[in-house]
């Protein structure tokens, strides 16, 4: 069974649905094997801009800081429960680009779930600046890539048709938002669904695959 997941590295919900869909996983008697795609919640936010997570929501939702402070806090609340301590107030807006690029390279190497846990944990839960080269390459070592090949990429265009791609890819599928999740090209999850959905999915996927 193979899952692709689109996803944007500072996108929420994506953590959410992506500690969701390893809980469901983990009673999940089948291999599966997860793919991490790209997406880009705005690919129209300018490249060197960096901005407080609250203030970009707030312009960009025309919301209170009072609102923005309920809503962050109300998918906070769902983190914690899934073990994840978000970091709104310190959190930076950036475009995701180029960290979708390093997460591409490790991909190439089979270190793409890694690369994907390590660019939202930055993001999400420690505050940091993915638009940051010297952060990226931090990141990518972390994971066992090599440091000369994660300059290499971010000092030129490599993997920028990759991400593109996948980008494409997801609006011919339809999708608008992410988490999007698509088992052996045939169920689609949309959103952090509660485990009881994605295991739901996984087990309809499964009797499926075994009749054909």
């Amino acid at each position: 069974m193979k899952i692709e997941v689109w996803s944007d590295i500072v996108c929420p919900w994506c953590y959410l649905g992506k500690r969701r869909l390893e809980t469901a996983l983990a009673g999940f008697d089948h291999p599966v094997t997860v793919e991490w795609r790209s997406f880009q919640l705005d690919p129209t936010y300018p490249k060197d801009l960096r901005q407080p997570v609250l203030e970009a929501i707030q312009s960009k939702m025309g919301a209170s800081p009072a609102q923005v402070r309920a809503m962050t806090g109300n998918v906070g609340a769902l983190a914690e429960a899934e073990g994840l301590t978000y970091d709104f107030d310190n959190a930076v807006m950036v475009n995701t680009f180029d960290a979708h690029r390093v997460a591409h390279l490790a991909k190439a190497s089979d270190l793409g779930t890694e690369m994907h846990e390590r660019l939202l944990r930055a993001q999400l839960v420690e505050a940091a600046v993915l638009n940051d080269s010297e952060t990226l390459v931090r990141l990518a070592t972390e994971v066992g890539l090599p440091e000369q090949d994660t300059r290499r990429v971010l000092a030129s265009d490599e993997y920028a048709a990759a991400v593109t791609a996948d980008i494409q890819e997801a609006r011919a599928l339809g999708v608008n938002g992410v988490p999007f999740f698509v088992i052996d090209r045939r169920y689609g999850i949309s959103g952090a669904q509660p485990v009881e959905a994605f295991r739901s999915a996984l087990t309809t996927a499964a009797t499926a695959g075994a009749t054909h």
